[in-house]
């Protein structure tokens, strides 16, 4: 495919805009990331749940979730061959543990899941509090080590394709012409300096903070707390997603334990002493044992949410401008998808035939911006 020399500038260096850049730079285009500062976007601070099942999502959001699970096995595969780095994919299974069976059988995607009495709940989560009586088993769920393996295999694989990086950049305004389409941005660099650059085309995937560049999108923070564990050598196998609490056990056998939800914080930066403690209380809830293993790392982070939890999706009230923000807790499982679909957006003739171009144009459809607007 010929490489198109002007670039298309990404709006945010995490997880959302290194996906794309990353599908983007494989179609050969030319491709600038403007990142203020990579390391406090939410994929190095996620947990890394493929979950859609586990988290019991329903409607057009279960179903974009789901065509990104299957997307997820030749994506990992893809940047892990453009980079050379694992990225820590797990088949693993997670298992959502109920107080009774009535509850278990009313969950919104109990028809997916395995359904397991007292006996196959212990089964699978050996040490599982008495609380529990009952559990669903979604074996085709997993994870990704997305803060330590992920993230720094897309930002290899995306270097590695010649992806362009400006760190420190604050992107300020995006700048408009006569009729309205994207021109560019004014942005300030890390040194001080106030400059323009021009494009056509930019994907705003700036998480968190997208509705300060762009107040018409309903998009704001959600802080969450989190921790990890040093768990003995295969105490766990399964991830257990809890009620306000989940443990995703890593290969090497760290338990990485989340994840407080604090909207009231908005960007509130550190560590609360009642969010750590309800994340003690939460590790005790389903697995008391857990409780006296010993503590690794302690972190947060703030989720792009919305109104209605979807994400923000193609494109937005700016010709030029593609979304690819608002993906609240589900930012890592929808990353393939949001990659893919944003790519057969900006490039028409990416997509591998007719048929999954228009159902991918369907898929997205739901997700506008625009779905927010007063009719």
């Amino acid at each position: 495919m010929a490489t198109s020399t002007e670039p298309i500038l990404i709006l945010g260096g995490g997880l959302m805009g290194l996906a794309v850049a990353h599908q983007l730079a494989r179609r050969g285009q030319a491709v600038l990331v403007l990142s203020r500062r990579r390391n406090e976007a939410a994929g190095f601070v996620a947990a890394g749940m493929l979950a859609p099942h586990a988290e019991g999502l329903s409607g057009a959001l279960l179903q974009l979730g789901q065509a990104s699970l299957a997307l997820v096995p030749a994506w990992v595969t893809q940047i892990e061959t453009d980079s050379g780095l694992s990225c820590g994919l797990r088949n693993c299974g997670i298992v959502v543990p109920f107080r009774t069976p009535e509850e278990r059988d009313s969950y919104p995607t109990a028809s997916w899941g395995t359904s397991l009495d007292r006996q196959g709940l212990q089964g699978e989560v050996p040490g599982i509090a008495a609380t529990w009586q009952a559990g669903l088993l979604f074996t085709q769920d997993g994870q990704i080590d997305n803060r330590r393996q992920l993230m720094r295999a897309l930002e290899r694989a995306c270097t590695r394709l010649g992806v362009q990086f400006q760190e420190g950049s604050e992107v300020q305004k995006l700048i408009k012409g006569p009729s309205g389409k994207l021109q560019g941005v004014r942005l300030v660099t890390a040194e001080g300096d106030a400059l323009s650059l021009t494009c056509c085309q930019a994907v705003l995937a700036g998480g968190a903070w997208s509705g300060q560049l762009l107040p018409e999108l309903p998009v704001f923070p959600v802080k969450g707390q989190m921790l990890s564990l040093q768990a003995p050598k295969g105490a766990l196998e399964r991830v257990v997603f809890g009620p306000g609490t989940y443990l995703v056990p890593r290969e090497d056998g760290l338990l990485v334990v989340g994840a407080t939800s604090e909207p009231e914080a908005g960007f509130g930066e550190g560590l609360t002493p009642n969010g750590q403690r309800s994340l003690q209380e939460g590790i005790g809830s389903l697995l008391p044992a857990a409780s006296q293993w010993p503590p690794m790392e302690r972190w947060w982070g703030f989720r792009p949410c919305t109104p209605d939890g979807g994400p923000l999706l193609g494109s937005s009230a700016i010709p030029g401008l593609w979304l690819a923000t608002g993906h609240h807790r589900n930012g890592v499982l929808l990353a393939a998808i949001t990659a893919e679909l944003l790519c057969q957006q900006i490039n028409p003739g990416s997509a591998e035939n007719p048929e999954s171009s228009e159902a991918a144009l369907r898929l997205l459809n739901q997700f506008r911006w625009s779905r927010f607007q007063q009719a």
